[in-house]
């Protein structure tokens, strides 16, 4: 008796214990899109005299990260990204501006003797010494010339912000200097000390980033030559406790070592979050049950073990996510919702199967179509699957921010629905159907009836690539419809893609578009695109908005609709949007020639091409019918193409699997006739999958709010046009270039065929299956 039954269901425990021990003792880590807060990505800059590199910025990063702590920001974020880029999350952090202000601050803190002052403005560049010429703070209109540099921030030791002690007029900044910084120190004051009272001579100024922040003067008890001792001095300039902290933490982080830049900045409510969260939890929950309770009604017995299998699927991605430290984002969410109908994909393969195997035979025994279907569906399910984590992978390479979560969450429910499908729902269906119960009630398991639309195939009969000229005309006129949408209306780019700023504020009195409009553009700002967004929320975009200009459109807004906050915030720099575009487009050429390469590996070349070109099809109508409503392309709508993209593959390999397991038993039969019933037996499973996966996408759109919609909107047109391009456009372009490139005729190996010979056809439709069994020596083809 085989052992596998056993060591599967060992298998099986082990993964359900496991995930149960990780999602008790541990919680996901979530995205800012979901928790609120404030996302910032750097960018370092060649200075005079330090080349932005890998190691230039992680010295960067060492210094930011200290000015992060110095916030006091709970549970902050900083890493790099590539050789020149850093990642700063901040959680609960809503106004960025201060933060961004610190953060991307150079901080080149220099200490000059003062040498005089002048009515001019003079040269604010500074000489090879450092000596230059800056505005008086102390003094509007004067301005302070300054000697070479004598100290630098290096020299400090450490920076504090406290509170006025003696006299309780405001905070300060205590600086400790290092040794010889204090020697320094020592030597400028004293030297400060010598000249008149009341001299600017007898001033000494402190400046951070080419601006004099404070300009103390020299007290009278300080002795000439000698200098202020002790290594010590203060910083004052009549600061309020969150400047002192600022200052303070600029200064001791240290200055960077080479310039940085902000090219991207997001901001997400804390309200935005919490809602998309619910949302997304009802969307999954009310999804599961559709599909739990569809699969249950059409495979009975084996359905309903299928849907305890999709709750254990959802504890398995959950764990996994835990225990890779994956951080959970909303495009996120829906990824994990999304491979649900993975899930369902697979047990439907397999079900489909059994059931052609019993009432092929209507054997007593379940077990024996139990598990044909399992092996036959294998080599469906695997190649489906890597289809999709093709496109998954390429979304975590090419793709930035919350929708990179995506491409994690997805793969890690590709893998974990394929753990579901073939061990844990194999161990529960043989455990059930070798119950003598069970046994002597085949109806039970719902294999043994030929379902509804099997039974409408096979009473009608049709013969749906009879007309194949039809269907490929058709499809042809579809791709020029969506060629005349994306020509004539073109494409809205999102933020991501064309740079710039997308603010959505809510407001406490309801305000339609126009008058927001109206508002944005009195507040000097007359080309901005405002439109409604969700539940009544305002989007603004712009080309270009700072953050001080931000503060007044939401002071015009706050004039019409009462209290503002902002929902989201979104800041793209002009050079990453053209990045992101370039990204894009290689992400998608990508994923059309990994499919390509991958399933002429799998396929003939001319079942891999027909297969590419209904996949590309499939895209094009997507981002046709985009183009025609004027929804946003935007990096969630890239998620959701190259996740088409996969659906799409999927879908033909299954049909294409059939014709490659009938053209090995019959090389020689009508390859039309070949493809039709292919198309005949696996249409129950597209039809079935495609319910399944159509519930799913349908909660998400109702329920996932309206950061979803459109991802929803543009899934449930990739499944619908997929399952159509399989028969309509894949199978007829197929039999057009198998008519014009036929397959080798079929030769035989080993010797001639019939008693005692071993002879037998070698196969034309999977190259890989062709290699393999010319290295084992054998001609076996079933």
């Amino acid at each position: 008796m085989s052992r596998a039954p056993l060591w599967r269901a060992i298998v099986a425990l082990a993964v359900v214990a496991l995930s149960v021990y990780i999602a008790l003792t541990q919680s996901a880590r979530l995205g800012l899109d979901l928790r609120g807060g404030t996302q910032i990505v750097l960018e370092t800059k060649d200075s005079p005299t330090v080349k932005a590199d890998a190691a230039s910025t992680d010295r960067a990063l060492e210094v930011l990260r200290q000015r992060v702590d110095a916030l006091g920001v709970s549970e902050p974020g900083i890493a790099r990204s590539g050789d020149k880029r850093i990642i700063v999350e901040l959680p609960g952090v809503q106004d960025p501006r201060k933060a961004a202000e610190v953060i991307g601050r150079t901080a080149q803190l220099t200490v000059h003797p003062v040498t005089g002052e002048s009515a001019e403005k003079g040269s604010a560049k500074p000489a090879a010494d450092g000596s230059r010429t800056l505005p008086d703070p102390d003094r509007p209109g004067s301005h302070l010339r300054l000697g070479p540099t004598a100290l630098t921030g290096e020299g400090v030791k450490d920076a504090e912000a406290t509170l006025d002690q003696q006299s309780l007029s405001g905070w300060l900044v205590t600086l400790d200097f290092r040794k010889e910084a204090g020697e320094t120190w020592a030597r400028i004051t004293g030297e400060a000390a010598c000249a008149p009272q009341g001299a600017p001579e007898r001033r000494v100024a402190i400046t951070l980033d080419g601006k004099i922040i404070s300009a103390p003067g020299v007290n009278e008890g300080v002795a000439c030559k000698t200098g202020i001792t002790g290594g010590t001095t203060q910083i004052t300039g009549d600061f309020d406790r969150s400047e002192a902290r600022d200052l303070a933490a600029l200064v001791k982080g240290g200055a960077l070592p080479v310039p940085v830049d902000i090219i991207e900045q997001r901001t997400v409510g804390p309200t935005l979050g919490a809602d998309a969260i619910e949302a997304s939890a009802q969307a999954a929950l009310i999804g599961i049950a559709l599909t739990a309770l569809f699969i249950t009604v059409v495979y009975r017995l084996l359905g309903a073990l299928a849907a305890l299998a999709l709750t254990l699927y959802g504890l398995i991605s959950y764990a996994a996510l835990v225990a890779l430290g994956a951080t959970l984002t909303l495009p996120g969410l829906a990824g994990f919702v999304l491979a649900i109908g993975m899930a369902v994909d697979a047990n439907v393969l397999v079900f489909e199967r059994a059931r052609e195997d019993y009432l092929a035979v209507r054997s007593t025994d379940l077990a024996k179509p139990v598990r044909t279907g399992f092996a036959k569906a294998w080599s469906a399910v695997v190649d489906s699957n890597v289809t999709t984590l093709l496109a998954a992978g390429l979304l975590f390479f090419f793709a930035t921010g919350p929708v990179k979560g995506f491409g994690v969450t997805l793969c890690i429910g590709v893998l974990a629905s394929m753990v579901t499908a073939l061990v844990i729902t194999r161990v529960l269906a043989d455990f059930a159907v070798g119950r003598s119960f069970v046994r002597k009630r085949p109806a039970l398991t719902g294999i043994a009836s030929t379902g509804r639309v099997r039974t409408w195939l096979a009473r009608r009969d049709p013969d749906l690539v009879r007309h194949r000229r039809r269907w490929l005309g058709a499809s042809a006129l579809l791709v020029v419809v969506a060629f005349a949408g994306i020509a004539l209306r073109g494409l809205e780019f999102g933020v991501e893609f064309t740079g710039g700023r997308l603010v959505e504020y809510s407001t406490s009195r309801p305000v339609d578009a126009d008058t927001a409009r109206g508002a944005v553009s009195d507040a000097g700002f007359p080309r901005a695109v405002v439109q409604e967004s969700g539940d009544g929320d305002i989007s603004v975009r712009t080309e270009r908005l700072t953050d001080a200009e931000q503060q007044r459109v939401k002071k015009a807004l706050a004039r019409e609709g009462g209290t503002v906050t902002v929902e989201r915030d979104e800041m793209i720099g002009p050079s990453l949007g053209s990045e992101l575009r370039q990204k894009a487009l290689i992400a998608l050429g990508i994923a059309v020639a990994a499919q390509l390469i991958y399933l002429s590996v799998r396929f003939r070349w001319t079942l891999a091409a027909a297969a590419v070109s209904a996949m590309v099809h499939d895209v094009l109508l997507v981002v046709g019918l985009f183009a025609w409503l004027g929804k946003p392309v935007d990096s969630v709508f890239l998620a959701a193409l190259l996740t088409v993209i996969g659906y799409s593959v999927n879908d033909t390999v299954v049909v294409f699997d059939r014709v490659r397991e009938a053209r090995r038993r019959d090389p020689r039969g009508d390859l039309a006739a070949t493809a039709n019933r292919a198309v005949v037996q696996t249409l129950p499973r597209t039809v079935n999958t495609g319910m399944g996966a159509l519930f799913i996408l349908t909660a998400l759109a109702v329920l996932g709010g309206d950061s979803l919609a459109d991802f929803s909107l543009a899934l449930i047109a990739g499944v619908l046009v997929g399952m159509a391009s399989t028969v309509f456009t894949a199978v007829p372009i197929a039999l057009a270039l198998e008519r014009r490139n036929p397959a080798p005729p079929p030769a035989r190996t080993g010797g001639p065929r019939g008693p005692g010979g071993s002879g037998e056809v070698s196969d034309g439709y999977s190259p890989l299956e062709a290699r393999r069994k010319r290295d084992r020596g054998t001609g076996a083809v079933v």
